[in-house]
């Protein structure tokens, strides 16, 4: 009973370094935009609401993606995604690489975020 113990303990701490690893940090955007060469092209999280989007989606294709414009209470930044944008006031968590003088569609964001991962808080 004790070996089996013990090896289902050991199983579980392996399964929980193994995620955390894989997990990026999560920051503030206060903390980016304090020192963006910490974070340049490294992969972050970042919670907060969007408060501006413009994006393009044509259903039926796969033409769709734009920016939106994410604030998490300590400051804001542009977030560049090939997926559909979510709409003004949607809560949300952010994973994606960090990066300076961010261009979609010929426009100049500066500092913020290529998005690899989304998740939207439930209502």
């Amino acid at each position: 009973m004790n070996r089996a113990y013990s090896a289902f303990a050991a199983m579980i701490v392996f399964v929980s370094v193994f995620f955390a690893v894989g997990c990026p940090k999560r920051v503030t955007i206060a903390e980016i935009e304090a020192n963006p060469s910490n974070f340049h092209n490294n992969e972050v999280a970042v919670a907060g609401t969007v408060r501006d989007s413009w994006g393009v989606s044509v259903p039926g294709t796969e033409i769709r993606g734009g920016a939106y414009k994410i604030d998490d209470g300590t400051g804001s930044f542009w977030v560049i995604t090939r997926e559909a944008v979510p709409t003004k006031g949607a809560k949300i968590g952010v994973k994606g690489k960090i990066g300076s003088g961010i261009v979609w569609n010929g426009r100049n964001y500066g500092l913020g975020m290529y998005e690899t991962d989304r998740r939207i808080a439930k209502r």
